[in-house]
């Protein structure tokens, strides 16, 4: 009974050697520098409300964007969130401290309100930003 409990302290103990706590991570300037080059692109606006549009006419939306990183920025794809809004973007790289745009045309066919969406994905980040068109077919 004794050699038991022995056991189980000497295997609690060893268990217990294993659960350390990672030390947490100051902010430095180097962690600074990391969450900067994480968000190389600064978009003018990323939601645009276009207002009342009239029913039958397509409506063109441009998006813009200022690479702020330090190497080039490749629009690597544009999706818009159905058929009805075609999209075309800058297909070339985007060199530092230059601008570029993503074009939304959405297909107003259908009267009423309308929100939709275009997932632009690039080489500078690791997430897909999305961006939001919306307003009211008339």
């Amino acid at each position: 009974m004794k050699m038991i409990k022995i056991s189980m302290l000497a295997l609690a103990l060893s268990l217990m050697s294993f659960s350390a706590i990672a030390p947490i991570k100051s902010i430095t300037a180097e962690t600074k520098i990391e969450a900067e080059a994480a968000s190389t692109i600064v978009w003018k606006a990323e939601t645009i409300d276009v207002g009342q549009i009239p029913q039958g006419t397509p409506k063109a939306i441009v998006y813009e964007f200022k690479n702020t990183g330090k190497t080039a920025v490749v629009i690597t794809n544009v999706q818009g969130s159905c058929g009805c809004t075609a999209t075309d973007y800058t297909k070339e790289p985007i060199l530092p401290g230059k601008s570029a745009k993503v074009t939304a045309t959405y297909n107003a066919a259908n009267k009423g309100g309308f929100t939709k969406t275009v997932t632009v994905t690039t080489s500078a980040e690791t997430a897909p930003k999305i961006l939001t068109l919306k307003g009211t077919v008339i």
